[in-house]
Formats: structure tokens, sequence, C-alpha cells
């Protein structure tokens, strides 16, 4: 038995895999994301390790007593300040994250190349420069600043570790997740703040005994470094090749495609390293969209529409046409806008809307956002020509045909739920030597074509989307910084 763990924005997830790589079993549990002021998104580590025991507890017992090795997965970006014991000093700042907007300009001429990537707020580089800035007293006292999953990783082992895929996404490495000191050293943030880089596939630590006995697991079993969470759903999912395309929908949502070569750089879209071993593809670029089920979660839970409710209402046969138009901007955007202070609206409603027709509009601008994703891969010189689909935030039919549709591009179903976990399950056995890279490709998931665009002309209304952002940003800038201000103050 292989375990994957993975810690999400709004849950954590646990998968345990057989030595053929089929599923075994799967839980998971919910924690929370909390906002203490607008543009801000925070979760207590502790909420992780709970949600984490819960979903691991509910596994069967005999099946974890012959776990050979466990692999980690979570949401990317964020920070961890720990002591040098792990213990967290402060809630863990996450990717969503807004409050360091304005340390953006800190970094030097030329860092964008440097690390391959747009500088952006709610990535680890910027966080540190915050957080050194406006809570000095409490960084004086950190050992540690980890990544969600890395956390985890010492809570299992006792050892600070990781991997090239998380690290590529901090603002602090290139594209190879190799630190970059001379960067960090005109940053002013300290090399020895950060773990040390262990290759995915690698075995990082072994399990303790206090771990073990918590999560009834052998004691000692290797622990690999593990993946982000949405390069190990490429690894879980199985893009092994050179262009193999996906989009994973969940609270944001990503569009990756797979490169056997270091992607060039672009100012609206990322460029990390994969978890893929061996020789296969050892890099992704992505267009990653903030706004996707955190968007549709607002507007249902404001709406008072429960899930089902939402599906059936915004999707109802023959329901009248509204020209209300959402914007999903709720906690500003990347690509292709790298835009901080952009905020969502619905645009054109009248009296004839409801909450139907609102929730419909909704879908529609997560649609045209991720189009807009799509797009800046396009113009970027990245083809691609359908799309696997994958993430618990797109499993009715009715938001697939749409997807089909605003896309333009066919999708294809994974037939797995929980890639992420998955992949970091993968990682493990590769780690601990149950499997070489062709046993990977052997064990890709299935999947099964959910269909091909049907040409229902969204153009207009998505040239309207598209121009409507350069109205609502420039409306909205000057109130996120505002509050910001504010709230420092």
């Amino acid at each position: 038995m292989l375990l994957g763990l993975d810690i999400g924005t709004g849950s954590a997830k646990a998968v345990l895999l057989d030595e053929d790589g089929n599923t075994v079993a799967e839980a998971g549990a919910a924690h929370s994301v909390d906002a203490p002021h607008p543009g801000w998104g925070e979760t207590r580590p502790a909420a992780w390790w709970e949600a984490l025991l819960d979903s691991v507890n509910r596994l069967p017992k005999a099946a974890r007593a012959a776990v050979k090795a466990v692999g980690l997965s979570g949401q990317m970006h964020g920070v961890v300040l720990t002591d040098a014991a792990g213990e967290p000093l402060r809630p863990a700042i996450l990717w969503m994250d807004n409050r360091a907007a304005d340390c953006v300009a800190r970094y030097p001429g030329g860092a964008e190349q440097r690390v391959g990537n747009p500088i952006s707020a709610g990535m680890a580089g910027p966080i540190l420069l915050w957080l050194m800035q406006y809570e000095r007293d409490l960084f004086a006292r950190t050992r540690w600043a980890l990544q969600p999953k890395d956390w985890l990783r010492f809570k299992l082992t006792r050892a600070a570790s990781t991997e090239p895929s998380d690290a590529s996404a901090t603002l602090l490495a290139d594209c190879d997740g190799e630190w970059d000191e001379g960067l960090l050293g005109e940053l002013g943030i300290a090399r020895a703040l950060l773990p040390q880089v262990a290759g995915s596939a690698e075995v990082s630590g072994q399990l303790t005994s206090a771990a073990a006995r918590t999560l009834g697991l052998p004691q000692g079993i290797p622990v690999a470094g593990g993946a982000g969470d949405t390069a190990a759903a490429a690894f879980g999912s199985g893009l092994y090749q050179d262009g193999a395309a996906q989009l994973t929908t969940g609270s944001g949502a990503q569009i990756v495609v797979m490169r056997g070569s270091r992607p060039a750089f672009s100012p609206c879209l990322n460029a990390f390293r994969s978890a893929s071993t061996s020789n296969l593809p050892r890099w992704y670029v992505m267009a990653a969209m903030q706004n996707a089920g955190v968007a549709l979660e607002w507007v249902r839970s404001k709406l008072g529409l429960t899930w089902e409710e939402a599906y059936q209402r915004a999707f109802a046969p023959g329901a009248p046409t509204s020209g209300a138009m959402f914007l999903p901007y709720l906690t500003g955007e990347r690509t292709p806008w790298m835009d901080t202070n952009v905020r969502g609206a619905w645009v054109g409603l009248s009296p004839r809307d409801d909450a139907g027709s609102m929730m419909r509009a909704a879908f529609l601008g997560v649609a045209f956002s991720l189009r807009a994703g799509l797009d800046a891969l396009r113009e970027h010189g990245v083809k691609v020509e359908r799309l696997r689909l994958a993430g618990g935030g797109s499993v009715h039919a009715a938001w697939q045909r749409l997807l089909i549709d605003v896309l333009e591009k066919p999708l294809d179903a994974v037939t797995c739920p929980n890639a992420s976990a998955r992949g970091a399950a993968l990682l493990g056995g590769v780690a601990a030597g149950c499997w070489t890279a062709d046993d990977l490709t052997a064990m890709a998931p299935r999947v099964v074509p959910l269909g091909e665009p049907a040409g229902t002309g969204f153009g207009e209304s998505y040239a309207r989307f598209r121009e409507l952002y350069q109205c609502l940003s420039g409306w909205s800038a000057g109130a996120v910084r505002s509050d910001t201000k504010h709230n420092l103050e």
C-alpha cells in the first residue's frame, strides 16, 4: 500500500493505492480559510493536521498498517512560519492573499527572468517580505519558512525539506527549483530560513514513531519529497507526454501544459518544475486563475442555494436568457491580468433576474475567466488541442458542457477524483522503489471523452466580459489600496 496526503485550500484528502496503482480507499475532511481583512487568506496549520487525521483515520486500519511509503501534496505559494521545533508561530498565509502587493516592487530589476515567473502577491517571496516588514518581532523568532505540504513533512518526519515543484513557485528560486542565493541576499531574506531541496520522488525522511502511532501507520516508512498540488495532480492524472494539457478546477483553476524543455518567460503565465521523474517532462507552463470554486461557492452561499439547487436552477432547460454578467475576481486575478487589485461584480442585472439567472451568470463568468487563461497560453505559442478535466469542481454534466463550449476545446474526464493525493502516493511508491517511470505510464488513469464544442457562439459575450475587466480594474484599485492601508494602521 502507498499513501498520498494532500492539503488543499478548503479540505485535506488521503488516498491509498495498491501496488498496481489502483485506489483502495480515499477520504477527505474540510477545513476553513479565514479572512481577517479584505483580500487576506489564512488557515491555522493545526486545522490542516486535524483534517488529515480525520481523513486518515477513516481509511481501513489493516490497509494503513500495510503502507510502505507516504507521498505529500499541498496548496502552493503560501508560507508557514515555525520555530525550531516546527511549531507554527502564526496562521499560514495562503496563495489567494493579496496583502503583499506593495512588496512586489522591492524585487530588483530582472528578477522575473531569473525566477522565470512574473512577480505577484500571494507567493512566498513577497509574503516573506511583508512579514519581515510588518511582523518583525515574530519574524525574529522564526526558524523555518515552509510551504504547506513541507510543514506537514516536518510534522511527520521532523525533517525540514522541500522539492523542486514547490521551490520553483516561491519567486525565490529558478525554474529548476534551485534557491537563488544572490536574489535572496538582494531581498534581505536569510537563506537559512528555507529548507534543503530534494527530488519529488526521493526519500525526504522517515515517519516518526509519534506520527506513526497517531496515524496508524508503520514506523520508519519513507516519506517522499512529493509536489505542489498542481504538479501532483498532473502526475497523478497521467500527464506524462510533452504537450499534454489539463484543466483542474478547485478553489482556483489551472490550465497546465507539460513541457520537455524549460518554458520561455511570459508576463502573464507561470512556469514551474514538474513532479516528473526519469525521462518524463520536467516542467509545465500554466495559466493560473485564482477564482473558480472560490467565486462559485461565494455566489451559491450568498444566494442561499444548496449545490444541487445551484446546478438545477442555473442550468434549468428553457430558463429565460439574462443579460447579467458576473466577473469572478473576488480575490484579484493572476492569468491573464496579473492584477491583485481587481475585484468581482455583477453587471447588467434587471428585475427579471433571480437566484437562478445570477447563478448561471456566475458559472459563465468563471468559464470566461478560464477562456482568458487558455487564450493567454495560445498567445504565448502554446498549442492546446484538447484538455483533460480534473478536480472536484467539474463533475456536473451541464457545467462540463458549458466549459466545452466556452473553451471551444474537447474535454476528457480523468477517472480519478483526487488526482493530487493520487500523484503524491505515486511519488511515494517511486521513492520506495515500488515503481519506475515505465510502470507509471502503464498505470495512467483512464480518460473518458466528455464531448466536442458545439459552436454555440459565446464570442460576443466573451468579448464584453474582457472589456468589462478594463472598467472594473480601474474602479477597484483605489478602494483596495485604501482598505489595505487602513488595515495596517
